[in-house]
Parts: C-alpha cells; sequence; structure tokens
C-alpha cells in the first residue's frame, strides 16, 4: 500500500552505520527491520540501541526478507560494489555510502543493476544535502556571484589514518560531489600529487586540480596529516566570492561583495572593489536526516533521488582519474 512504511535494513555497524540506522529509525513513513555486521560487539550495541531492529551477522538474512523494501550499505568501501549489486539483484531498493565503487567498471555494474532490477539506488555524497552546500550551489546558480571563475576546497585534519583508502578516496569523494554539484558539468582534465608520509603507499595529503570545458577551474587540498581541522569551499566569480565554512559555528556562509571593475575612463584599466559582507541564513537541519529522507522519498515517489546512481558513477570517475594521475606522479614510478 502507499501509505505503509517503507521497511529498511542497515548493513555495516561500524562507524557510519548507526548514524544511518539512528536516522531512517526516526523517519516518519519508514521503519528501521534490520541492523547487520560481522561484529558481535556491534550487534549487541545495536540491538540495544534498535530493539525494534532485528539483529543478524549476515546480509543474506536482509536479501531473504519478502517484507524488506531497501537496505543501507555502511559496509567497507572494497565491499560496496559487491553488495550493492546483491543487493539489488535481490529485488531491494539500495543506499550505499560514498563512493559508490573503487572503480568506473564496479560502479557501472551497481548502475547495470539498478536498471535490470527498476529499483532505487543512491548514493550517500552527503555533503550534497548540507544547507550550506545548497546554499552555495543557490548562489552560483542564480548568477548573484556572476560567472564562476574558480572553485577550491581544504579538507584537513589530523585525522584516523586509514589503510584500505588514501586521502584521496576517504576524502576526496565528499569534495569531488561538491564541486561537481557546483559546476554541473564534468572536467576535461583531472591532475593529482601527493605524499605517502606515514604508511607507505597511501597518500595522506593529496593535492588535485580540475579544469572544465566551461573555463571553471577547482582546486582540493585533501589531507589527514594537517594542523587545521578545516572543510571549506570558496566560490569565485566575477561579480561576488562566497565561502561555505562547515567548522564555523555561525555564518557558515559568507558572501564577500568583492571583484574588479572596470573604471568609467575605459581603456583595460581596473580597479579593485571591496564592498559588504553577509551571512545568509541556513536551513537548521541535520544533513543526514536530509539525506535519509531523500532516499525513502525517491523511493515512495519512484524517482532518482539527487545523489542517484549517476551521480556516484560521476564521482567514481573523477575519483579514477585522479587516482592514475596520483599514480602516475607517484614518487616510486619516478
Amino acid at each position: 500500500m502507499a501509505d505503509d512504511p517503507i521497511e529498511i535494513g542497515v548493513a555495516g555497524l561500524g562507524y557510519w552505520g548507526p548514524n544511518l540506522a539512528r536516522n531512517f529509525a526516526g523517519l516518519a513513513g519508514c521503519r528501521l527491520r534490520w541492523v547487520c555486521d560481522p561484529s558481535q560487539a556491534a550487534r549487541a550495541r545495536a540491538g540495544q540501541q534498535f530493539p525494534q531492529a532485528r539483529v543478524t551477522s549476515e546480509l543474506d538474512e536482509l536479501l531473504a526478507d519478502p517484507e524488506l523494501d531497501a537496505v543501507a550499505l555502511a559496509t567497507p568501501v572494497p565491499l560496496h560494489a559487491e553488495h550493492a549489486v546483491r543487493v539489488l539483484e535481490a529485488g531491494k531498493h539500495c543506499f550505499v555510502e560514498k563512493p559508490l565503487a573503487q572503480s568506473v567498471a564496479d560502479a557501472e555494474r551497481v548502475l547495470t543493476a539498478a536498471q535490470l532490477a527498476g529499483r532505487q539506488l543512491m548514493v550517500g555524497h552527503l555533503l550534497e544535502y548540507h544547507p550550506g552546500v545548497l546554499k552555495l550551489k543557490e548562489l552560483a546558480g542564480s548568477g548573484e556571484l556572476g560567472q564562476i571563475y574558480y572553485i577550491y576546497g581544504n579538507r584537513l585534519n589530523l585525522g584516523k589514518l586509514r589503510a584500505d583508502e588514501n586521502a584521496l578516496w576517504s576524502l576526496g569523494a565528499h569534495d569531488v560531489s561538491v564541486v561537481l554539484a557546483l559546476a554541473g558539468e564534468e572536467p576535461v582534465q583531472a591532475v593529482a600529487h601527493g605524499e605517502a608520509y606515514v604508511r607507505p603507499g597511501v597518500e595522506d595529503v593529496v593535492f588535485c586540480y580540475l579544469r572544465f570545458p566551461s573555463g571553471l577551474a577547482a582546486h582540493l587540498h585533501l589531507s589527514w596529516l594537517d594542523p587545521h581541522k578545516e572543510r571549506r569551499f570558496t566560490v569565485v566569480g566575477a561579480q561576488r566570492m562566497a565561502t561555505f565554512d562547515d567548522m564555523a559555528s555561525e555564518g557558515k556562509i559568507t558572501v564577500y561583495d568583492k571583484g574588479f571593475d572596470e573604471t568609467p575612463r575605459g581603456y583595460g584599466e581596473w580597479v579593485t572593489r571591496s564592498g559588504d559582507i553577509y551571512s545568509p541564513r541556513l536551513e537548521s537541519a541535520e544533513p543526514l536526516r536530509l539525506e535519509c529522507q531523500e532516499f525513502i522519498d525517491s523511493i515512495r515517489e519512484r524517482r532518482p533521488a539527487r545523489s542517484d546512481g549517476a551521480s556516484g558513477l560521476r564521482v567514481v570517475r573523477v575519483l579514477e582519474a585522479l587516482q592514475d594521475s596520483l599514480q602516475s606522479s607517484s614518487r616510486s614510478d619516478g
């Protein structure tokens, strides 16, 4: 029935899975039916936190449940594509945490499975649901900033070192998704340089450069080996400039009336303009709650989600191009 709740299961209860389960459990029109993880300790914690849900160590139990409508995957990144294909082939809608896959070929395999199954596929590119990023996209798309010249982002921290992902795939999946959302096009050139200082072969600092057909350029600084904790994007336009600073407690978006104006005399002479600075009001909402709601709405309304499978594939395509560049410029290959 159209009014029946969407029955959902969450597989993967490590760092992020419990947050997904919490949000799905709290949404109207949605029922958390299963939680799944191979770790006994994780299952015990989830069983206490979500007593209404069934608990299992096997994804197959979720896939065999005819009453289950959808599965949200927060399993290890190397398993994303394999698990997503299994979920879709079982006839369930699938939400998969970023990135969709670790290669374009695997991402395309997941999209094909979704198309054949006729089920919704959504990728957890969380920042695309952040009110600050949505406002930044609105400003860029409205023409208020003028022609967009370039975008740059810093995602830095003295953070958790990973063995199965470098900084590009772990941190860059967020920032690439935002840049693509702001640009509205895919890059024609992707260049990356990085260094592996702590774990051999796993880059902990990466610098990326993207060039787009329209003339737009983008630069990303990604690192979990940095004294600063930054999560910031800046969009530089011909008329104004805007910054989204996710670490700011207030005023996460700042618009600067700054730029160059041609002098009345003409003759190609320009003067700098430095006008007002303001911070537009943002919706007070948890981005993850908005993201989970979008998945449920896409199922109920039978429409692609904002960060659907095609969007996830675009991100993986850029990440793979950057990884190829990163590999070709690594010191080990020099």
